[in-house]
């Protein structure tokens, strides 16, 4: 027995020794600091590279989950470098399971022989510190698994973020259902009639419309065929004013019996306006007279057009207002609108001139000289989007029995109303009848931005007897065209199914922007036959009665479609 105890005891002993022998070799090898002085540079540089790029990728909207193949052998190799480095500074933790399975053994060993060999090295070994239990945390219930009622108590309670419900669902069709239930439950008022069914809400996911809990069902009508430059249309309208579409549809009849209209596309370039402010008016100046200086041009326009294949700097405009610089910036993009596409060479541009000027103060992407959405001055002179001429002639005897009316009357109603009336009311783009009204549907209809309605509309309007007096001439000038073919709303089913309708779905493969730029045309030879019919119906006292034939409900249809 004693015999054993003491091999026990030089066991013991022996690993010991031989423990710390090999932490002292350890410790002594020069390949250990070679080998952290790589991990540390390999982490630190990795993490500052990552971040340079996640810099970019915010600077220029681009999503941070698309990895190149430098950025995921970064990502590996930070990865690698931090298992490495937690392993070299927290061993203890990391190495946790097994250090328990020798304390354990060790305790006992402690304990089974403590009287023999140990009790020579330690009168009294001190207690162990008592081993502490960490109570497991329940994992929160799985979201996927609850009924819809417990995600709607969750919501209505604040538990669960509503603009988070298609994260965590995983289906938005059930997110917007729920959503729609909470809304009612926290309002306390009805959402019925508001349709679910029907539409499809994976398509809007985080681009054209955030925590949706139905639909709003807009009929949609035709009004043509509208032939313009020798081509027919078919245009969609999505409105909910009765007259609108039946008269738009007659000034179409009256345009294509009289031979059809033409239209033409002055200018194509969006724009963007920021707000930048220095110290001084001498040095915003300085900046002015850089930016529209000629020989500058071609740096600025290299470094604009980094954006996107699609965005060609056209011109750059500075106006001052004492230290504050406004800088309109002008491009061509394609087939969409191009309001993003504009704003990222916009952005490009500032950061290349932060360079040179780092006194200047970056106030705003925006700053108003655009102009988005808002009628102003500088649109109406210099455009915004696409800017269309539209003229058609219209023959005498087509005035008569189409239009119900004369070309006389329609002169003369079109110079006292549209022209005169509107300086009288100063008018800033609204020298028109009813513009906006034909902008809207068809806007609505193709998926443009409707808030885009209000530069897009104006119009002037104008009529000029021609051939003797007999024949009518009528053109609308229509500066601010913004539409696009791709992008934002034209990629939802309906709205795409429209602009298929007219022959202008998507990007044009044979001419970038020819889609755009055709679309832009229909709008505006709509807006002629709409212009058309309703200032025809003005003229003959007509008005007033076929809006109360057709824009009022009747429950006998019959009578109204007799």
């Amino acid at each position: 027995m004693d015999v054993h105890q003491k091999s026990v005891c030089s066991d013991l002993s022996g690993k010991s020794s031989k423990a710390k022998n090999q932490k002292q070799d350890s410790q002594s090898q020069p390949s250990l600091y070679l080998k952290n002085a790589v991990f540390f540079g390999l982490f630190f540089s990795v993490v500052y590279f990552l971040l340079q790029q996640w810099r970019e990728k915010i600077r220029t909207s681009t999503p941070l989950h698309v990895l190149t193949i430098s950025e995921m052998a970064a990502v590996v190799s930070l990865i690698a470098s931090f298992i490495y480095l937690m392993v070299f500074f927290g061993i203890g933790f990391i190495l946790h399971p097994f250090s328990v399975l020798e304390e354990e053994y060790d305790e006992a060993v402690i304990e089974k022989y403590s009287d023999s060999c140990l009790a020579g090295v330690s009168p009294k070994l001190p207690p162990l510190a008592p081993k502490i239990l960490v109570e497991k945390i329940a994992p929160a219930p799985v979201l996927l698994s609850m009924e819809d009622e417990e995600v709607v108590r969750a919501v209505v309670s604040g538990s669960i973020p509503s603009y988070s419900l298609e994260s965590k669902l995983g289906d938005c069709k059930r997110a917007a259902a729920i959503r729609n239930k909470a809304v009612e439950r926290v309002t306390g008022r009805s959402l019925e009639g508001l349709p679910m069914e029907g539409f499809d809400y994976d398509s809007i996911l985080g681009q054209c419309c955030e925590m949706p809990i139905g639909f709003v069902q807009i009929p949609v009508g035709v009004a043509g065929p509208l032939l313009l430059d020798e081509m027919e249309y078919t245009v969609p309208m999505a409105t909910t004013e009765g007259c609108l579409v039946a008269s738009t549809n007659r000034g179409c009849k009256a345009i294509y019996v009289s031979g059809g209209a033409s239209a033409i596309v002055l200018r194509d370039g969006m724009t963007r306006a920021p707000v930048v402010r220095f110290n001084s008016a001498k040095r915003a100046s300085q900046l002015k007279f850089f930016l529209e200086d000629p020989q500058n041009f071609d740096s600025l326009s290299h470094t604009f057009n980094k954006s996107s294949r699609f965005a060609r700097l056209q011109s750059i405009k500075a106006n001052m207002a004492g230290k504050n610089l406004y800088i309109r910036f002008t491009c061509s993009t394609g087939d969409a609108m191009g309001m993003n596409m504009v704003s990222k060479g916009v952005q490009n541009v500032l950061d290349f001139l932060q360079i040179d000027y780092p006194d200047m103060d970056v106030i705003g992407i925006s700053g108003n000289f655009c102009s988005d959405k808002k009628a102003a001055a500088v649109n109406w002179i210099e455009g915004r989007g696409k800017s269309v001429v539209c003229e058609a002639v219209i023959k005498e005897e087509v005035a008569k029995k189409v239009l119900k009316t004369s070309v006389e009357s329609l002169v003369e109603l079109n110079m006292l109303k549209n022209l005169t009336g509107s300086a009288m009311a100063g008018a800033l783009g609204g020298f028109n009848a009813h513009a906006s009204n034909i902008v809207s549907a068809i806007y609505l209809a193709t998926g443009q931005d409707p808030a885009q309605n209000v530069e897009s509309s104006h119009c002037m309007t104008m009529m000029e007897a021609v051939n003797d007096g007999k024949d009518l001439h009528i053109s609308v000038t229509m500066p601010c065209i913004e539409v696009g073919t791709v992008g934002g709303g034209t990629q939802l089913a309906s709205q795409s199914a429209c602009l298929n309708l007219l022959g202008v779905k998507g990007a044009s493969k044979d001419s970038p922007g020819a889609n755009s730029r055709k679309l832009a045309t229909i709008v505006a030879g709509s807006v002629l036959a709409g212009e058309l019919s309703l200032m025809s119906a003005i003229a003959a006292g007509q008005l007033v009665k076929s809006h109360m034939k057709y824009n009022r409900s009747s429950k006998d249809v019959s009578k109204v479609a007799s």
